[in-house]
């Protein structure tokens, strides 16, 4: 399969890793010299060139490309090389569509994409949005310690990521199906598991688990992070309901911070140097919400900090331009009170530095703009897939519940899933259209229309889709 990268930045060049390693045609394309010299290391096809011309599209193969990324730092300019790769692929007369990505980051046209709108009049298939998918990465991840990764599977479904603990003795070493029987109600669910030395398995009744196994747990709802933490060796703290959270700067970056905090009954206090920018804040949408505070003020003058009462708060995030000026916002903060640290970071090698610094979470943009695209990537007519951030090879599938499917309207403990295969979430929609995350309880019903995220290694997921008759 041939898949076209528009865009050898950072994001171009993870993607174009890790799919190089899956031995895929990869074609990379950059008008910036240094960034195609940086490119020309990798085992592929490197092109200097411009991603909206349709002279380097077809130079590249777009005729017989399958997928289409468009990952420069311009919307612009990604939307008008998806739309001129799409129409040039179908001047080709190929019988087979080609998946157009386009990473975008103004609202404006991300909601020209949810309501459709953009597929109409560029053609695009997906549309990544990484601020979105960080913040979400982030605020999710902070409401619990000690863990190294939250992947969001929407509806409330998330896969933690995180190590087998000292203090879970009682579990390791012992099958997990005599494990299981200890819970009166349930073994949280493992759908993955990494140890040291040895490739990823989706664990079964028989598996044995060790100290210091990186496990992924799928759990709906904030509520159940503690709990599956603390299974598995973790103390973890108290979070509240309705967290008091600071945030470092009216950055736009901030502002969506804001957003999604007070989405989920937080009280948020903003503190922004620059008096303009606090001002448009406070006259802008979400200026008037009765859980918001703009203060303008510097978030290193202790005194306001004290005004403030900064030891009260619950969360401390930092939404500077500059990745060493966020960690040592949150840094004073943390010295002063505050328990849990966040930060969005650009440099993906500080994320690993400010755990060691004491930060409760950080997220690395960059790494969630390749995984948000690899997960369309790994897309057929029927399913979509996601990777673990830290458990190789372990992919979650959407799967949809047909009629033809045998175990359409029989329950999940009838459905006689196979050892391999391991079902995290059921996804159900209610009759005013919205979706829901249920358990794969033994007595839930698969209903028909129903999508069911199951686990798997790569190299089964075909037969995977074979027993939902796709």
């Amino acid at each position: 399969m041939r898949i076209i990268i528009g865009g050898a930045g950072r994001v171009g060049i993870a993607l174009a890793k890790s799919l190089v390693n899956e031995r895929y045609d990869i074609v990379v394309i950059d008008n910036d010299s240094r960034a195609v010299a940086n490119a020309q290391a990798l085992d592929c096809l490197v092109i200097h060139g411009s991603i909206t011309s349709r002279q380097k599209l077809l130079e590249a193969g777009v005729g017989n490309a399958e997928v289409f990324v468009a990952a420069t730092p311009s919307d612009e300019a990604n939307l008008i090389a998806c739309a001129i790769a799409e129409h040039a692929h179908s001047q080709e007369g190929r019988k087979t569509n080609l998946t157009s990505i386009c990473r975008l980051r103004d609202t404006n046209y991300i909601n020209e994409y949810k309501e459709g709108h953009l597929t109409t009049w560029a053609n695009i298939d997906h549309v990544v949005n990484p601020l979105r998918g960080a913040i979400g990465r982030l605020n999710a991840g902070l409401r619990s310690t000690d863990l190294e990764e939250v992947v969001n599977f929407d509806d409330d479904a998330y896969v933690l990521e995180f190590d087998v603990g000292e203090t879970a003795r009682n579990l390791v070493g012992r099958p997990l199906g005599e494990v299981r029987e200890d819970f009166v109600h349930g073994l949280p669910n493992i759908v993955g598991v990494k140890r040291t030395g040895q490739k990823s398995f989706i664990p079964n009744d028989e598996s044995v688990l060790e100290i210091g196994d990186r496990i992924a747990v799928a759990v709906v709802g904030l509520d159940n992070f503690n709990p599956a933490l603390i299974t598995f060796g973790h103390e973890v703290t108290f979070f509240p309901d309705h967290p008091k959270v600071v945030i470092v700067g009216a950055s736009s970056n901030g502002t969506k911070l804001a957003e999604d905090w007070l989405d989920h009954d937080a009280k948020v206090t903003v503190l922004e140097r620059d008096l303009n920018r606090a001002n448009e804040l406070s006259g802008s949408e979400i200026g008037g919400h009765p859980n918001l505070d703009v203060i303008h003020g510097d978030h290193l003058d202790r005194e306001i900090l004290g005004e403030i009462s900064i030891e009260t708060f619950d969360v401390a995030l930092s939404a500077l331009d500059d990745d060493h000026a966020n960690i040592a916002a949150v840094l004073l903060l943390s010295d002063l009170g505050v328990p849990h640290t966040g930060l969005m970071l650009n440099d993906a090698d500080l994320v690993k530095v400010t755990q060691r610094m004491g930060i409760s979470f950080a997220v690395d943009r960059h790494r969630v703009a390749v995984s948000n695209i690899l997960t369309h990537i790994y897309r057929s007519t029927t399913g979509h897939f996601s990777l673990l951030a830290e458990i190789p090879n372990v992919v979650g599938i959407t799967l949809e519940v047909t009629e033809k499917a045998k175990f359409a309207g029989k329950k999940v403990g009838e459905a006689n899933f196979p050892d391999w295969l391991r079902p995290a979430f059921i996804k159900r929609q209610n009759l005013s259209g919205s979706w829901s995350s249920l358990e794969p309880l033994a007595d839930e019903l698969l209903l028909e229309n129903d999508r069911v995220v199951v686990f798997c290694l790569k190299d089964r997921v075909s037969e995977a889709q074979k027993r939902f008759k796709v």
